[in-house]
């Protein structure tokens, strides 16, 4: 009889420990940007899954990352373009970054948000879809906004939304969140300036100030359009931004220059930095074999794996006057001059060879990704930045003493062999990487943890109104106090008015009173 009563209790605690976590389960709905976005992304999506909650991704049928996941439910939709289009886009931006001109870069910008925008009407296009994410009763809604068809569906669905990103352009994160961005003190996107200014780097930094509305206003100008048609309302990208209910930014002030942000911007940096684990037989094997000097990690991130024959063996030429064991993260074809101690590999362990004692130096494109990877485990770098936001992130530890940056169409062979032997033999760049390493670990919770709680929470309380500040509901004579200042400089003249024609009476009645008393009397004639 006591055997029974305790399996029915074991039983009854199970079902009840069933029914507690199914109770705790939340609906997230996922609309993630393709690239290196998605990499850290997932990451998160993967740790809330483990925690139980129910993840639907929506996606479309030709990516370069968003491929099926066994961790979150992946819903498709068709978009105007294939996989090999795909395939090929990606290919050719790494390419002709070792190219890049003006009229390519502007014509790569249009035909992005051209490819983007259109996909993004095909989803909202998507009837079926569309009913499926209506009935499901989410309850959140996580998107990285640079591309904003995520911000257009959480307005459409009323959901609260949280962001994942590493910036928009145009400063348009911190204006959506009311953020001050004096440009007096933080540098613009682009601008490749640090929080430090000289004169000429200030007039630069506000000149690139004023012309963001109108580079926002071009760039954005489609999902603009889109965003009102669908919504059936006019609607700006800021205001649509503005809804968020967290933003989790993937930087900290270890990397990032210090500046006013607002309670519902978190900072995640470092999210991606994972525990080291072991190398491969084949990888330990080639550490190993490197000796005292060690080894030398080379990657230009995961959309490029290729780059033009010239460039590649100018590359080599550079590398082969290091005694170090190089990695070399290159699918291309074998550059003809590939010095022995350079081993090309179509994939690496990137964070567990930086984490290994015998690295000396990290060659990166200066994508946020790699620089925190190198930061997290102390690894001087030297920075090829190609396109986007990797001018500023070099700049930003360069500016650190973290490592040196070159430039990709002007750099030779001698400056990369110079620049190499400098971060690996100049005990300034590891110490100051060490130094950045230390502030950046030393911290109360990871950044992973962080980001999990956080939308945890928005999907707990439904968003977080509690930390929009109300500056969202000022107009911008309100914000800027115009009308107080106005007001105040109105009473103020009609007080000195009322008070100068007081004193200008009463200096009329003194004069006519003392002319009256001093006039001569004339004697009366008999």
């Amino acid at each position: 009889m006591a055997v029974m009563w305790r399996h029915q209790l074991h039983a009854g605690l199970v079902l009840f420990l069933a029914f507690w976590s199914l109770a705790d389960c939340e609906k997230l709905l996922v609309v993630p940007q393709d690239g290196s976005h998605w990499l850290s992304m997932r990451m998160v999506l993967e740790k809330l899954w483990e925690k139980g909650h129910e993840i639907v991704a929506v996606v479309p049928d030709a990516a370069l990352f968003l491929k099926s996941s066994q961790s979150f439910t992946i819903k498709t939709y068709s978009v105007p373009y294939t996989q090999e289009f795909v395939n090929q886009y990606y290919q050719k931006m790494g390419e002709k970054s070792f190219e890049l001109t003006l009229s390519f870069l502007l014509s790569n910008i249009s035909e992005l948000t051209n490819l983007f925008s259109s996909a993004c009407r095909h989803l909202l296009s998507d009837k079926e879809l569309m009913k499926y994410l209506q009935d499901s009763k989410f309850d959140a809604i996580m998107m990285d906004p640079v591309l904003p068809c995520g911000p257009i569906l959480a307005e459409y669905l009323s959901l609260p939304s949280v962001y994942f990103m590493r910036g928009l352009p145009c400063t348009l994160d911190y204006k959506a969140t009311q953020s001050p961005s004096p440009v007096s003190y933080v540098p613009r996107t682009f601008s490749s300036a640090s929080d430090h200014m000289t004169f000429p780097e200030r007039v630069k930094n506000f000149l690139i100030g004023l012309s963001e509305p109108l580079l926002c206003h071009l760039f954005y100008l489609k999902y603009k359009s889109l965003a009102s048609e669908f919504l059936q309302r006019d609607v700006t990208m800021q205001e649509l931004f503005s809804r968020a209910s967290v933003w989790l930014m993937r930087y900290d002030f270890v990397f990032e220059y210090p500046r006013p942000i607002m309670p519902n911007m978190v900072y995640i940096g470092g999210i991606n930095c994972q525990q080291k684990k072991p190398l491969s037989k084949e990888f330990e094997a080639m550490v190993n074999a490197s000796g005292e000097h060690g080894i030398v990690v080379f990657s230009l991130g995961s959309m490029v794996s290729e780059i033009p024959m010239k460039k590649a063996m100018e590359i080599a030429e550079a590398l082969g006057t290091i005694p170090q064991t190089v990695f070399w993260r290159y699918t291309g074809k074998t550059p003809s001059n590939l010095p022995k101690n350079v081993k090309l590999v179509k994939w690496l362990p990137q964070n567990d060879l930086l984490a290994h004692p015998k690295t000396r130096a990290f060659i990166t494109h200066g994508g946020s990704h790699g620089v925190y990877e190198g930061i997290c485990n102390a690894v001087p770098m030297v920075l090829m930045p190609l396109f986007g936001d990797q001018m500023d992130n070099a700049k930003r530890v360069e500016s650190r003493g973290a490592g040196l940056t070159l430039n990709i169409l002007e750099m030779t062979s001698k400056d990369i062999s110079t620049a190499l032997k400098a971060v690996i033999n100049d005990k300034k760049y590891k110490e100051n990487i060490q130094r950045l390493s230390d502030l950046h670990l030393d911290r109360p919770i990871h950044p992973l943890d962080l980001a999990v709680h956080w939308v945890e929470f928005v999907m707990r309380h439904k968003g977080a109104p509690h930390l929009r500040p109300a500056a969202h509901d000022l107009n911008w004579v309100q914000y800027h106090s115009l009308d107080v200042i106005a007001f105040l400089a109105a009473v103020t003249l009609l007080s000195l008015f009322i008070s100068f024609k007081c004193c200008l009476c009463c200096c009329r009645r003194c004069f006519c009173k003392k002319g009256r008393t001093g006039k001569p009397t004339k004697a009366k004639s008999h």
